[in-house]
């Protein structure tokens, strides 16, 4: 490729995909570059989409089949086609990397597949191959973290990618690390009948969360089923036979033993930046592997910029995307902004939990005077139709300025419900501004508005 790009994109996840189209519509000439042939990244094709699709089947058994009769709905030997689950996974999967290839056409953005190996600060090796391009970025997303007793065979010893392959149901599933991941495939399992137990080195669930969403959440697993061992952890393991033993140590010392046949390691994702050729144009990763930037993306190297989960911050698809659109606007010569408190974090489990803006600890740290107002699904209209009636929407404000600090939703559809909450924060808009706009009725967003009243005291239902 003689011509050099002016943007070459090596990732093409939800940040390095997104990047290269708006690099393509501001008139840059975009190059994306993937080791997979299957575009998408993790996010797509071992992440996001298949776990949220498993997640969504398995809650529609799991609610016919326990509160179905509450619903007036009645089925005899209601089962579940484990085989049909997977290949309608594979099947939207599919359907999404073909409509990345389509926008990538739509947009003149040229896709290449094979490892990228930067040579210089404008020169990229991929297969037999070398791109130039005056502006390079770097979107080359995470991967699982493995134990070192316990190396991922994805059978039996498996990450998250090998938990959205599975070609069985285990009888006895172990989890370790009760995060985000962590308890939302461990849910998938737990209701397709799996016997699934949790070792969790921290002493609550997410404990990124808002200890009152983190409560919640714990409070409803086990009701569903789910066991936890916290402020615990795996110290080694013996294998034979298909079964997996674990010697489980406690905060306390006491020590125990879990048996298994399969095990989820689920304890956290790093940066993924292997054959990459870092050292050859002058960036060293920090300590944990993370690239340093500035803030406006750019590397040690002034043409080459990262993103998403391979820099500092939380590991979050629309993170990643909405600092991919801001490089192309930023090498396109505009100056964007990126509001990161008002970027959400979601648990699909059932209920969902969503959270965006600072949590109540957080906001003391900081010295603020916070004022908060909570209001129960219980109390709101359509979550009585529903038999949706569980959590609660928590809103906390500054208590000299009103402003919205933080909004934290435990309960069904939560993660939709959030999207007013990091609007609120984006246009820092006060709890007053909230409780006064209307809300349509009946609607689980009642609540958020309810709640807002209730930072007031103020609440019309509660």
């Amino acid at each position: 490729m003689a011509e050099p790009f002016d943007v070459a994109v090596i990732g093409s996840g939800p940040g390095g995909y997104v990047a290269a189209i708006r690099a393509a519509q501001l008139g840059l000439k975009t190059v994306c570059i993937d080791k997979n042939a299957a575009l998408g990244g993790t996010c797509l094709n071992v992440g996001c989409i298949p776990s949220k699709t498993l997640l969504h089947s398995t809650e529609l058994f799991w609610k016919i089949l326990h509160e179905g009769k509450e619903l007036g709905i009645k089925g005899e030997k209601l089962i579940f086609d484990f085989p049909a689950l997977m290949k309608r996974k594979e099947a939207v999967v599919h359907g999404f990397n073909e409509g990345i290839r389509a926008l990538f056409k739509k947009n003149k953005v040229q896709a290449l597949v094979g490892h990228a190996t930067l040579l210089s600060p404008t020169t990229i090796q991929v297969g037999q191959e070398v791109v130039t391009a005056r502006n390079i970025l770097l979107a080359t997303g995470s991967e699982p973290i493995p134990l070192p007793f316990l190396p991922f065979d994805e059978k039996e010893i498996i990450s998250s990618t090998g938990a959205l392959a599975l070609d069985r149901i285990p009888k006895k599933l172990i989890v370790i690390g009760a995060g985000i991941i962590g308890v939302e495939l461990g849910s998938v399992y737990q209701r397709l009948g799996s016997q699934v137990t949790f070792v969790e080195f921290m002493d609550r669930i997410c404990p990124t969360l808002d200890e009152s969403l983190s409560k919640g959440l714990h409070e409803s697993l086990v009701k569903q089923g789910l066991t936890f061992h916290l402020s615990s952890k795996a110290t080694s393991c013996e294998r034979k036979a298909g079964e997996i033993k674990l010697q489980i140590e406690k905060g306390d010392q006491t020590k125990m033993e879990l048996a298994g046949d399969a095990v989820l390691v689920s304890i956290g994702r790093r940066p993924y930046t292997e054959n990459l050729g870092l050292d050859r144009v002058g960036i060293k990763p920090t300590q944990k592997g993370f690239i340093p930037v500035d803030g406006s993306f750019r590397t040690t190297q002034s043409n080459i910029f990262a993103i998403g989960d391979i820099i500092d911050g939380p590991m979050l698809a629309h993170k990643a995307s909405e600092e991919g659109v801001a490089v192309a606007e930023i090498i396109a010569g505009q100056r964007p902004r990126i509001e990161y408190l008002a970027i959400p974090s979601v648990v699909y489990t059932y209920p969902e939990v969503a959270s965006v803006g600072m949590t109540e600890s957080e906001a003391k740290n900081f010295g603020l005077n916070v004022v908060s107002g909570q209001f129960p699904f219980k109390a709101n209209s359509r979550a009585r139709c529903t038999h949706e009636e569980e959590g609660f929407v928590k809103i906390l404000a500054d208590g000299e300025t009103d402003r919205i600090l933080g909004v934290h939703i435990f309960g069904a559809h939560a993660s939709e419900l959030i999207a007013e909450g990091a609007l609120a924060i984006q246009r820092h808009l006060t709890a007053l501004d909230l409780a006064h706009t209307p809300f349509a009725h009946p609607t689980l967003s009642e609540s958020v508005k309810e709640a807002a009243l209730a930072v007031h005291k103020r609440a019309i239902h509660k």
